[in-house]
């Protein structure tokens, strides 16, 4: 691992690190917050997974999380969003390619030899921290994030509640199998049948496996995404499934960092009590 820069931020330390990946075979930037708390003790985390186009320092810079993290005594990371490089694959579209890695492990090509941010969340980079940053408790880690990273944090969360133990979203796609924001990317990355497809689509992982506490999700309603978004299909799924879900219209917000830093508060809050 080598570290790119490290600043002090709220009495802890935001930093921002790479590191040569195997998974997705290329140089992975990623950052990481460590609290003032880390100093005296391990502190639980929250893994931040960002949306299209975006990189490690989105949320980062915009999503106002290290003063709630100082406050409640929690580390954050900011994974990348895709492998990166002149030999990588791209597309021209901005929701396809780099930046718009849908966190699965793609099958088909061009993508298959880098684009593996499933594998590289759960496996490699989890290891790598729990390594590299011993005060992280990793038995105690929530998950969260905006867009596409919300659909990653849902359906990370929903099949792994062993290694997640609270989720939140912010304007979150939530039903991609049936989204121009998912049906594209899935076909693409996973090939055109459907059944290929597998456990990639939060609603239906509401009805097949629940989750094991309250979901927090938060979506503006001047959203002008909010037909690829789908946030009522995730609301139907958790009224029939009869799952604890707080989701929320927040009246006059849109989909920018703007909306996520506002309330960026109450979803630390809701993920520091969870992992006590």
């Amino acid at each position: 691992m080598k570290t790119l820069s490290e600043t002090i931020c709220f009495d802890g330390i935001q930093g921002v690190y790479s590191h040569k990946s195997s998974t997705c075979g290329v140089d992975m930037t990623f950052a990481v917050y460590m609290p003032p708390q880390a100093k005296t003790g391990k502190v639980p985390v929250l893994w931040w997974l960002s949306g299209l186009t975006c990189t490690h320092a989105n949320a980062m810079e915009k999503a106002g999380a290290q003063r709630a993290a100082a406050e409640h005594g929690m580390a954050v990371i900011f994974p990348d969003t895709s492998p990166r490089g002149h030999h990588v694959s791209d597309d021209d579209a901005f929701d396809l390619g780099q930046g718009a890695g849908f966190y699965v492990d793609a099958t088909e090509a061009p993508w298959a030899p880098h684009f593996m941010m499933r594998s590289y969340i759960l496996g490699e980079l989890r290891d790598l921290i729990a390594e590299e940053f011993p005060q992280i408790d990793m038995t105690r880690c929530g998950i969260s994030g905006h867009s596409m990273g919300g659909h990653g944090a849902l359906t990370l969360a929903l099949t792994n509640p062993d290694k997640f133990h609270s989720v939140s979203a912010f304007a979150p796609i939530c039903n991609p199998h049936n989204s121009d924001w998912g049906r594209k990317q899935l076909s693409a990355y996973l090939g055109s049948d459907e059944d290929g497809w597998g456990e990639t689509d939060a609603s239906k992982l509401i009805r097949s496996r629940g989750w094991h506490g309250d979901i927090l999700v938060d979506q503006g309603d001047a959203d002008n995404f909010l037909d690829l978004l789908k946030t009522g299909a995730l609301i139907e799924a958790c009224v029939e499934k009869g799952q604890k879900a707080t989701i929320t219209m927040r009246q006059g917000y849109d989909h920018s960092y703007y909306f996520v830093s506002t309330f960026m508060p109450a979803h630390m809050a809701f993920h520091s009590e969870a992992l006590k």
